[in-house]
């Protein structure tokens, strides 16, 4: 069959599923559960109304509960066995994970990830913003920004990599280094400790466009009567900026970090192209991958390790976001 008539047919097929669910359901409801006729036909119509909106609810509570819950649930099961899915093990996965130094040194790692990352992107994001914001090719200086976010993390990874390259005629760090008379090229991804910052700075270099964006777009938000109170108070471009501006963008700089933050703790990409985890690396996610095909118990543990991470920074994310929408 083409392509095409799979298409028509697969939209013709939901939405007539759709269409007949609710039909259907609803004329149950009505007519054999709760229907309105005798003595408790306003009480039954009552009932029908308090349970008509989980009818509507259900094929999405049904698609949420069957892509996300269940996993959820059986990848916890999953993380009390062993290597062999026979051997019942308990919290003995946790237990081994919390008391090894690679696991330690990852989750040190994804540490220093979720505050550097989500912090310089921030920052960057929002200075950018505000330096282009009254500038005439402000415009062009954020597309070029902003195009590091059309690239995946491989790709931004891949970039990177020339400009870290052990070579003095490929890497731009060792060029700069040789042209200032510094001697041997080094390998800056195999500098212990600092090697993690210079992956962190592939992961602002993509997020600082969209940090770039919202708060521009806060920024213009900002009511003129506000600025036009303080320029005439007397307040200076540093005391209209950190007192003025920033205060009232506040919280979609919160949904912005935490947004970051998110991104951060799931990465793994950056690390798995540059340096495999090696070198003191190791973060998280790419410390799941090493047990993946090795040991699933281990390796479902520390995916629900990183699932409990996220989830608090997830939580308020979206309670900022609910309060700028009130």
């Amino acid at each position: 069959m083409p392509v095409i008539l799979q298409g028509l047919l697969t939209i013709l097929i939901g939405v007539g599923g759709c269409i007949g669910y609710f039909f259907l359901s609803n004329m149950v409801l009505d007519k054999v559960i709760f229907p309105a006729r005798g003595e408790n036909a306003g009480r039954n119509i009552n009932r029908a109304n308090a349970v008509r909106p989980w009818l509507f609810l259900f094929p999405a509570l049904f698609l949420l509960s069957l892509y996300l819950v269940y996993p959820v649930i059986g990848s916890f099961l999953r993380s009390l066995y062993g290597r062999n899915p026979d051997e019942f093990v308990g919290l003995g996965n946790y237990i081994s994970l919390f008391g090894s130094d690679d696991f330690q040194q990852a989750f040190f790692n994804n540490i220093l990830w979720a505050i550097f990352v989500p912090a310089a992107s921030t920052f960057m994001g929002l200075l950018v913003a505000q330096l282009t914001d009254k500038l005439s090719w402000g415009n062009f200086a954020k597309s070029m920004i902003f195009m590091p976010m059309a690239i995946s993390f491989v790709g931004a990874s891949l970039i990177w990599k020339f400009v870290y390259a052990n070579d003095a005629d490929i890497g731009l760090i060792n060029a700069v280094r040789a042209a200032m008379g510094f001697g041997d090229p080094v390998d800056v991804v195999q500098i212990p400790f600092w090697n993690n910052f210079f992956l962190m700075v592939i992961l602002i270099w993509i997020q600082t466009g969209f940090a770039m964006v919202i708060l521009s777009a806060a920024l213009r938000g900002i009511p003129e009567e506000t600025i036009e109170a303080a320029i005439l108070d007397g307040a200076n471009p540093w005391q209209l900026f950190f007192k003025i501006k920033v205060p009232q963008i506040m919280p979609t700089i919160i949904v912005v970090w935490t947004t970051i933050t998110i991104t951060v703790l799931k990465v793994f990409d950056i690390v798995y192209t540059m340096t495999g985890g090696n070198f003191g690396t190791e973060i998280l996610p790419s410390y799941m991958m090493d047990f993946m095909f090795r040991d699933d118990g281990r390796a479902t543990a520390i995916a629900l390790v990183i699932m409990i991470v996220v989830f608090p920074v997830m939580y308020s994310n979206i309670r900022q976001a609910r309060k700028e929408m009130r």
